[in-house]
């Protein structure tokens, strides 16, 4: 294999990227001035996600559960 070749191969591949993300970015742009305001008034920050403490008590169990039983199948291999 021609490493030069190679090189020169990757070297024209990349050339051609710029261009590329550059129609896509106009593509975006042009759809987002289509939406016009409406766009601008959705990108809102989403609410936090809160987890009662039942929920993580459970949440904790279970891991606890799963952990036990991997290291009860590691000890039952090993020895």
């Amino acid at each position: 294999m021609n490493i030069l070749a190679a090189i020169k191969r990757e070297e024209r591949k990349l050339e051609r990227q710029p261009s590329k993300l550059n129609s896509q970015l106009s593509g975006v742009r042009v759809a987002a001035k289509a939406l016009g305001h409406s766009a601008e008034r959705e990108v809102v920050s989403a609410k936090k996600r809160v987890l009662s403490v039942a929920g993580r008590a459970a949440i904790v169990r279970g891991a606890k559960k799963r952990w036990a039983k991997v290291r009860a199948q590691a000890k039952k291999m090993a020895g």
